[in-house]
């Protein structure tokens, strides 16, 4: 067996090292935001329009966390925890929902079975400020606009989790199991609760992470649907007050803080779910 020349595994390890690059560049500029972010939020105001967060001094990290907590009676806490709710409990509901159907996709055969499911991928590629109009008057409709339903159950559906639910299924759920569980009397709520969710575990962690980090970064659909401000999320509140920054620019300082507390709920979520969410996207690498 010849050897490969130095040529050939220069030329092999050549994708591997840009790619290795590409990687830590993305995660050194990320890095350097954050730091960047932590630092602006540590700052007063003087500093952040005398072009100082850079400098050594004029710290007020307590202060501008007091001033966010108290800034118009305290809402941005409403804010953290309708987003809290929004975010978990329809990112909790909505992976299950999203398992569900692509376990079903995959074990059943009914009528029309691929044209739904093709129906299921075309939806994939619509935009969700397209369906921002359909679902506002929808919402009229039934009189639910202005309300927590408003925004909470469109969250609830989404067609690349079933996708994915789908790709889990086929992965993860050995046909022969599923029959041993029928054969041993298991009904089919039985066998899919107590044998196939089990083994769905790492599909339904990883659905529950990109469910999660797209709720609560949605803008669009709670300013479409809402106008109570009790009832925003973070990311609208917050875009209220910068919107006021440019008349009040005390808002700056609590702002820029209000972003920093508003990143740790994901990072907090994806460092505790880790494992899961690899072993999830390394799904059918290896038999």
């Amino acid at each position: 067996m010849r050897a490969a020349s130095p040529a050939r595994t220069a030329a092999a390890l050549r994708p591997r090292l840009l790619g290795r690059s590409v990687v830590n560049l993305v995660v050194g500029v990320s890095v350097l935001y954050t730091l960047l972010l932590v630092l602006a939020a540590s700052k007063d105001r003087d500093a952040l329009f005398g072009s100082d967060v850079l400098s050594l001094g004029h710290f007020s990290f307590t202060r501008n966390l007091k001033d966010l907590f108290a800034m118009d009676g305290g809402v941005y806490g409403r804010w953290y925890g309708n987003s809290l709710l929004y975010a978990v409990l329809g990112a909790a509901l909505g992976a299950l929902i999203s398992i569900a159907c692509g376990y079903a996709f995959d074990k059943y055969r009914f009528a029309h079975k691929e044209k739904l499911f093709g129906l299921v991928l075309a939806a994939v590629m619509v935009p969700q400020t397209v369906l921002a109009l359909p679902l506002y008057l929808m919402a009229s409709g039934t009189g639910l606009v202005n309300t927590f339903w408003s925004a909470f159950i469109p969250v609830l559906l989404n067609p690349f989790g079933v996708y994915l639910g789908r790709m889990f299924s086929q992965g993860y759920v050995p046909d022969e199991v599923l029959e041993a569980a029928r054969v041993d009397g298991a009904g089919e709520l039985t066998t899919y609760f107590r044998v196939a969710l089990r083994m769905l575990g790492p599909g339904l962690v990883t659905v529950f992470l990109f469910q999660l980090t797209a709720i609560w970064n949605d803008f669009f659909l709670p300013m479409v649907m809402l106008s109570d401000q009790n009832l925003h999320p973070v990311s609208l509140g917050l875009y209220t007050w910068n919107s006021s920054a440019t008349v009040s620019p005390e808002y700056y300082p609590v702002v820029i803080m209000g972003s920093l507390l508003a990143v740790l709920p994901l990072i907090l979520a994806f460092a505790l779910l880790q494992l899961f969410w690899k072993s999830g996207l390394t799904a059918g690498a290896v038999k």
